[in-house]
C-alpha cells in the first residue's frame, strides 16, 4: 500500500523519503475522513498518532499542502507521509564515504547498522544517514548486506541509472570479496570450494540451512574460501561468493565446522530477531572489496573497504560444529 512515490513536489524530510497511500475508489466509502481510513488501514500507527501527525502537517496531498485531521475521504486521492519511530534506538557506530561521483556513492557500513529503513529503525539506517549527510534525495542502494555485516555498500545517485547497475548484481557481473574470522582449520586444503543447496529453515524463518542429501536438491550456492592469516586458534579467511543466497557465507562456514566469530544465529541461536545485540561482540564478517565494469560510464570500478575486523582478545572460546 505504501511506497516511495515519484512526485517532485513532495520532498524528503530529515533524510526520509515520503511514503504514499492511494485511496481506493468506492461507490460508498465507509470512511468519512482521511483520518478514519489511515487509522483502519495503517493500524500499525495508532489513531491518536495519525491525528497528531496530521495536526502537525506531517500528512500532505499531491500538491504538498497539509491534510488536516478533518480532511474528507476522497476517492482516488493520494496522501503522503514520512515514516518515523518514537523510540528508535541509537546505533553508536558511523559510516564513511569511500567514493562519490555523479553516478555512485560507495559507503563503508559499520556493524549493526541496517542498510534501509525497516522494523525498529528509520533514522538509524545507512540510507537515511547518507541522504541527510549528502543531500541526495534519490539515493538508492543497489544491493544489501546484513545488518550484522560491515563493509561496502553501493548506491545509485540518479534514478535513470538504477536498473543498469542493479542488472550487474542480478546477472552476477560483480566480483565481490569478503573477509571473516573463524576458528583455524588444518583438516582442509585451501582454497576450498563449498557448494550446496541453501533454503530457509522451516522452524526458524530468520535462519537458512543446507539441504540434506536425501532431499535430492541440486546445488544453488557456491563459495570459494581461502585461509590467509592465522593467530593462535583463529584464522582470517577470504570468502568469494559465486552466488548470493541469503546468509550464504555464514551457512557455508558453519557447515564446515567453522562458525564465524560473533555469529548470533549459527550454529545456535543466541539472540532472537528483534532483540538488541551485544555491541561488544560483532559478527566478524566484512564486505571487503568489489569490482565491475560500469554500464553507464564504461569505466572499470574497483572499491575496497577501509575497515578492519577485530581479532578476539583471548583464546579460542567457540566450539566449532554444525547445526542446521
Amino acid at each position: 500500500m505504501a511506497h516511495v512515490p515519484k512526485n517532485p513536489a513532495i520532498a524528503m524530510r530529515d533524510g526520509v523519503s515520503p511514503s504514499c497511500v492511494a485511496l481506493p475508489r468506492m461507490k460508498a466509502p465507509p470512511w468519512p475522513t482521511l483520518l478514519d481510513y489511515l487509522a483502519e488501514r495503517l493500524a500499525a500507527v495508532s489513531r491518536a498518532e495519525w491525528q497528531q501527525r496530521m495536526e502537525a502537517g506531517e500528512v500532505v496531498g499531491e500538491d504538498g499542502q497539509p491534510l488536516g485531521a478533518s480532511h474528507p475521504y476522497q476517492n482516488g486521492a493520494r496522501a503522503y507521509y514520512w515514516r518515523s519511530l518514537p523510540d528508535e534506538p541509537e546505533i553508536p557506530y558511523y559510516e564513511s564515504v569511500v567514493f562519490q561521483d555523479e553516478y555512485l556513492v560507495v559507503a563503508d557500513k559499520p556493524h549493526f547498522l541496517p542498510v534501509t529503513p525497516g522494523g525498529r529503525y528509520v533514522q538509524q539506517t545507512l540510507l537515511v544517514r547518507l541522504k541527510k549527510a549528502l543531500g541526495l534525495p534519490n539515493l538508492s542502494p543497489l544491493h544489501r548486506i546484513d545488518r550484522e555485516t560491515a563493509g561496502l555498500v553501493v548506491f545509485s545517485v540518479r534514478p535513470q541509472d538504477r536498473d543498469a547497475y542493479q542488472r550487474l548484481f542480478r546477472e552476477r557481473l560483480i566480483a565481490k570479496t569478503y573477509e571473516a574470522i573463524a576458528p583455524a582449520c588444518d583438516r582442509l586444503d585451501w582454497p576450498h570450494t563449498r557448494r550446496s543447496h541453501i533454503l530457509e529453515q522451516e522452524d526458524a524463518f530468520y535462519k537458512m540451512r543446507e539441504a540434506l542429501p536425501h532431499e535430492g536438491l541440486s546445488d544453488n550456492s557456491e563459495t570459494v574460501i581461502e585461509a590467509v592469516e592465522r593467530r593462535g586458534g583463529w584464522a582470517r579467511y577470504r570468502l568469494t561468493p559465486v552466488t548470493g543466497k541469503r546468509h550464504q557465507l555464514r551457512v557455508h562456514m558453519n557447515a564446515l565446522g567453522l562458525p564465524l566469530l560473533g555469529d548470533q544465529f549459527y550454529p545456535r541461536v543466541l539472540r532472537r530477531p528483534g532483540e538488541l545485540e551485544d555491541y561488544a561482540e560483532p559478527l566478524r564478517l566484512l564486505a571487503r572489496a568489489m569490482a565491475f565494469d560500469d554500464p553507464v560510464t564504461g569505466q572499470r570500478r574497483q572499491f575496497e573497504s577501509r575497515l578492519e575486523l577485530a581479532w578476539p582478545l583471548g583464546r579460542l572460546a567457540m566450539k566449532s560444529g554444525t547445526e542446521s
